[in-house]
């Protein structure tokens, strides 16, 4: 692969509804980057998992399940999408409350992380193998775990109230700080702030001012520039 600088890769983490994904969407847009929600990622596995019965709280049962799966990627536009077994699942089934209850109780399970972490590695390769300029990776453990060498490390944090006024505007019941003190407290590579990471409180800030303030991190941290 190329140098962080000639092809950057720019991790950005973070709490439930603190900008992540909205933020990184138009940064791959504005950038002609692949982007990755890894969220996606473990929402997909626990819907397959428990639509074959199988439960966070039984590890073995979820790394026997886990071999039954095959995992690749469908490019639609500058997303990558996850595929499980050839399909890529359909965002209300990955989106519902189903699912928000239980997707950080199957985060926590450290055969599952493992399943992931080279398909999530190898996305740069996608990225680079489909002509993008960049990777950008959105998740919770991907400047501290996945990318810890990235160009460039964000962590994006907002208060409570606006986290969960963010998601009742989506048209979703979840319970934000639940599942950030599951997500920071779990043993294998818990939610935190990376160190040296770059953190930036989206409570008080548009989707057009965190915007353009990360991209000015992008441009002055890498040979990237702005192309839409």
């Amino acid at each position: 692969m190329s140098d962080s600088l000639t092809f950057p890769v720019i991790a950005v983490d973070g709490g439930a509804a603190s900008g992540k994904s909205s933020t990184s969407r138009v940064l791959a847009q504005r950038f002609n980057l692949l982007h990755v929600d890894t969220g996606s990622h473990y929402r997909a596995l626990t819907f397959a998992l428990t639509q074959a019965g199988i439960q966070a709280e039984a590890p073995e049962s979820v790394a026997t399940a886990l071999q039954s799966l095959q995992l690749d990627q469908a490019i639609d536009g500058q997303s990558s999408r996850i595929r499980v077994n050839g399909h890529v699942p359909r965002e209300e089934d990955i989106r519902s409350d189903a699912v928000n209850a239980s997707v950080s109780h199957f985060a926590a399970v450290p055969e599952l992380r493992t399943f992931l972490f080279q398909y999530q590695r190898a996305q740069a390769e996608v990225a680079q193998r489909e002509g993008f300029a960049g990777l950008i990776m959105e998740g919770r453990d991907i400047g501290s775990v996945i990318f810890p060498d990235a160009a460039l490390r964000i962590f994006l944090e907002a208060d409570e109230a606006t986290r969960a006024a963010r998601r009742q505007k989506e048209g979703q019941q979840d319970a934000v700080a639940e599942r950030d003190r599951l997500d920071a407290t779990r043993k294998t590579a818990p939610l935190t702030c990376p160190e040296g990471a770059t953190r930036v409180d989206t409570s008080h800030m548009t989707l057009e001012q965190v915007v353009d303030h990360v991209s000015g991190l992008i441009t002055a941290t890498t040979a990237l520039q702005p192309v839409a």
